[in-house]
């Protein structure tokens, strides 16, 4: 019922920035939060931000201060603004949608890599 579509990634020097999109499309009426994650080789995926429909953003201590997640209801998109990059924001990032009332992120974007590298 409703498709994501991440883009934006690439390779970036460490302290550099990156803005990722997340493009939704199809019955959206009851999507009640989207959220990005990420995934590193060998390691667990990690929420990273939320943003819901009402209430307020929150974000994983790894990225605050330096991530930005907001949303373009026009352009029914949503963001994640990246800035002081580092090595280990190495990953592919995923965005997701909540509609259950649960907490649970059941649709999925297909990724985009992010490497921060020298």
């Amino acid at each position: 019922q409703v498709q994501l579509v991440e883009s934006g990634g690439g390779l970036v020097q460490p302290g550099g920035s990156l803005r990722l999109s997340c493009a939704a499309s199809g019955i959206m009426f009851n999507i009640r939060a989207i959220g990005w994650h990420r995934q590193a080789p060998g390691k667990q995926r990690e929420l990273v931000a939320r943003i819901p429909r009402t209430g307020s953003t929150d974000y994983a201590d790894s990225v605050k201060g330096r991530f930005t997640i907001s949303r373009d209801y026009a352009k029914n998109t949503v963001y994640l603004q990246m800035d002081s990059l580092k090595p280990e924001d190495t990953a592919v990032y995923y965005c997701a949608a909540d509609t259950t009332r649960a907490n649970r992120w059941n649709y999925w974007g297909q990724g985009t890599q992010v490497t921060v590298s020298s």
